[in-house]
């Protein structure tokens, strides 16, 4: 029982981890891509006046 519990976890864990990474991906690439979104400070084509949120 104890050989298969800690390997389990592992696994569960990073099947999670993997999920949530993938997920944050998705939405960073929606925003990435969306005309709404405002440019970066940094940005050559931002506005270099803005504050940060």
């Amino acid at each position: 029982m104890n050989t298969y519990l800690i390997p389990g976890l592992a696994l569960i864990t990073m099947a999670i981890v993997g999920l949530v990474a993938l997920r944050s991906k998705r939405q960073t690439e929606e925003r990435r891509h969306s005309d709404s979104t405002p440019k970066s400070a940094l940005a050559k084509d931002g506005n270099p006046h803005r504050k940060a949120p």
